[in-house]
């Protein structure tokens, strides 16, 4: 059979099992129990809706394609025309290699050479980890060049709402901060408070038909310095994530806009470490200079 995502590097721990790819370096899949905690892109299908994938080196949206480096005035190719928007980074759809394959881990990496638009070259490595605290994902950026350069990173994985929908399940997730967009190229606009809104979930309720797809931020955290979305499911279970503390935005998206048979399978969770058109302004864009790494922790787990 025909895999559009290439390779299929599965990596296990006890009851854990995970399904990292070669297209994108996405994690495509992980089950405990045979359980999903996130939701999975059929293995014959492309991935769709970026499920599970790295976004480098900047997430979400870009206005115009167009920021400006030291000086410098840049065009990135239009990857969500129908918005006049660049979206996501480069390496979506670019093979990733195995650099370190374990039984419970792999280290996925690909390059970004310098290219029209980003004349850098950075160095990326994620690695997925199987153990006791569930999926942890390292994601590791070095600056190759000989130039300083922009950089963020997000992923974009969804919490399995198991064997129904988001409609049957409840959400956890405290913010008190959410960035409202624009509704027709959703770009930032201003910040607005949560509490006491509808999108205040910091008490457990239900989903239902609630539809979202915002940036949030000021993330309450634990006293790890973590910060949590759950997901609870009707068979009393809970899909977890966590983002540690550089990643200060969760982008959470009920995925009304994907294609009708994949609408609302599970709750898009997306750690970012900037908001949303970065780039062009300027806002927690990432300075990295030759020689200099960035690394950000992500996590996922299934509660019972």
């Amino acid at each position: 059979m025909f895999v559009p995502s290439g390779a299929q590097f599965e990596i296990a721990s006890g009851e854990q099992q995970a399904s990292i790819v070669e297209v994108g370096g996405a994690v495509r899949a992980y089950d405990v129990a045979g359980q999903r905690v996130l939701d999975p892109f059929p293995l014959d299908a492309m991935c769709d809706g970026a499920h599970g994938s790295p976004l480098v080196p900047w997430p979400n949206r870009l206005a115009d394609g167009r920021y400006s480096w030291d000086g410098s005035d840049h065009q990135v190719a239009l990857t969500e025309p129908g918005k006049q928007n660049a979206i996501h980074g480069f390496l979506r759809w670019a093979p990733w290699v195995p650099r370190v394959q374990e039984a419970d881990r792999v280290v996925m990496g690909a390059r970004i050479h310098p290219q029209s638009g980003y004349p850098f070259a950075l160095d990326i490595t994620v690695e997925y980890h199987l153990g006791a605290d569930g999926l942890v994902v390292t994601t590791t950026a070095t600056n190759v060049g000989d130039a300083a350069l922009p950089y963020a990173n997000g992923q974009h994985p969804y919490l399995s709402a198991g064997d129904g929908t988001l409609d049957d399940c409840t959400l956890e997730f405290t913010a008190a901060t959410r960035v409202e967009t624009d509704a027709v190229r959703q770009l930032p606009t201003e910040n607005v408070p949560v509490a006491g809104t509808e999108y205040d979930f910091s008490s457990r309720r239900a989903i239902g038909a609630f539809s979202m797809d915002f940036a949030f931020t000021d993330l309450a955290r634990d006293a790890d310095g973590r910060a949590w979305a759950s997901v609870g499911r009707p068979d009393g279970s809970f899909a977890e994530m966590w983002v540690d503390e550089r990643y200060p935005y969760l982008e959470l998206y009920t995925g009304d806009t994907l294609a009708p048979h994949r609408r609302r399978l599970g709750l898009g969770c997306e750690p970012m470490t900037c908001p949303p058109n970065a780039f062009a302004t300027g806002q927690q864009v990432i300075r990295l200079e030759p020689g200099e790494q960035a690394v950000t922790t992500w996590g996922a787990r299934l509660r019972t």
